[in-house]
């Protein structure tokens, strides 16, 4: 019953990352480049699991939250300012992203279901969200919508099979070729598909659930969670693959609903809804908790669930959601974009990640081992990779600046990365007592 228990526990992280943005994301992919990005896919769901342990095993050992870790790790001078400014900032800006993307398609879910204008679905969207964190309790709310993304994601499983796609392409689009360097969408679709499934903030909640649990139920709770939810995410870029043209969520409903039927796009938009609703609490409640880790205390009664900081913070990322909701703005490149914009911002979080779990003071015999930095080292490498290809085409863009062949430049991003990790790794290990 506990291995059970803690499956059902860890489910909130797959349904935490599929939501609006992973639909985006994951079909958009599949129609502009078929199964060749498959091997996004999957290093995402090796990044998930590898950092999500990590959060957890940090969780686990200490009893502390993240935030509230990493700032007794830092606690003062520079290392400190970094990690509020670097840290923090990249997590709350990630979770202002995430929120316009989860108002954006939560409201095109609505719209699918029901024959209503943007400018009355919107605002219904945000202040349902607003009563659930201001309850003090959506966790509750959250996982019941979770049952409803979980239905949408067996739909998509469902049509994914019965298009049966050739098992030659699917096997060669795990393999990642330098090409797609070459290819500002397909860049941009890598780091999408990355950024939706990596959620840095899924790491706060990861180790708010890991806590009081035993590290050996936590790791199969993890593993089957995030096992179902790359899955369910390869599915819908399978699924991306049958859209005729560019991709909206419009163009994906009427996908579904020539292979099941026409139920099949009314069950799509409420699917895709519940996932705005629930991704929408979900990212200002991390906001919040990891702003009250890093700059406060839950035993602030200002900090608490029912205080003014804590509220003001989540409340501040849903206005920006809100923002983008009403504003004339097309929710899948707005989504893809804030997609993007966390896959860039994932070697930073995990350097600091890894440097924390190296942390023998803080860990014991629970610090990290050498397949643990091996796997921690890969993630880096590759999200710094990418992160650096993105900003090399952005430069390119705006200096005129011709790039290397994406032969080279690719793998010295990612040595680059893999060095800057093993730099904190030795740092955090040397400065600290062996383990007895």
């Amino acid at each position: 019953m506990k291995r059970i228990g803690s499956i059902l526990l860890w489910s909130a992280i797959a349904a935490a990352f599929i939501g609006p943005g992973t639909v985006t994301a994951a079909a958009s992919a599949g129609a502009s480049t078929g199964p060749a990005l498959l091997w996004a896919i999957l290093f995402s769901g090796i990044a998930t699991f590898t950092l999500q342990e990590f959060a957890g095993r940090l969780a686990v050992a200490t009893g502390d939250d993240l935030a509230s870790v990493l700032r007794g790790r830092y606690p003062t001078g520079f290392a400190r300012i970094a990690t509020m400014l670097l840290v923090g900032g990249a997590i709350l800006l990630g979770c202002a992203a995430y929120e316009a993307g989860n108002i954006l398609g939560g409201a095109a879910g609505a719209m699918l279901a029901v024959d209503l204008p943007r400018e009355t679905v919107t605002p219904v969207l945000a202040l349902a969200a607003a009563a659930l964190l201001y309850s003090g309790s959506p966790q509750g709310v959250a996982r019941l919508m979770a049952v409803f993304v979980a239905l949408m994601g067996a739909g998509f499983l469902l049509v994914a099979v019965s298009l049966t796609p050739a098992v030659g392409p699917l096997l060669a689009g795990l393999v990642p070729m330098p090409g797609f360097a070459d290819d500002p969408a397909a860049l941009l679709a890598v780091l999408a598909l990355v950024g939706t499934t990596v959620v840095p903030y899924n790491l706060f909640l990861g180790a708010a659930l890991a806590r009081g649990q035993q590290l050996e139920e936590m790791r199969l709770g993890l593993s089957v969670s995030v096992g179902l939810g790359v899955t369910i995410t390869a599915a819908i870029l399978v699924v991306g693959t049958a859209i005729a043209g560019e991709f909206s969520f419009e163009a994906l409903g009427d996908t579904l609903a020539e292979r099941l039927g026409d139920w099949a796009r009314v069950a799509f938009g409420v699917g895709l809804l519940a996932a705005g609703i629930s991704s929408a609490v979900t990212a200002p409640l991390a906001a919040a908790l990891t702003a009250r880790g890093l700059f406060g205390s839950a035993e602030d009664p200002l900090w608490q669930a029912g205080g003014w900081r804590f509220r003001a913070v989540w409340a501040s990322v849903l206005l920006i959601g809100l923002g983008f909701g009403l504003a004339d703005v097309r929710p899948a490149p707005a989504i893809l974009a804030a997609q993007a914009f966390n896959g860039v911002l994932l070697p930073l979080v995990a350097m600091f990640l890894l440097a924390a779990m190296n942390d023998r003071a803080i860990l014991g015999d629970r610090a990290n081992g050498t397949v643990a930095n091996a796997f921690g080292l890969l993630v880096v490498g590759v999200a710094t990779m990418l992160g650096l290809t993105a900003l090399a085409r952005v430069a390119s863009t705006l200096f005129g600046l011709e790039l290397p062949d994406p032969g080279l430049m690719l793998p010295v991003f990612a040595l680059l990365g893999v060095f800057a990790g093993r730099a904190i790794t030795r740092r955090a290990s040397d400065t600290l007592p062996e383990t007895p």
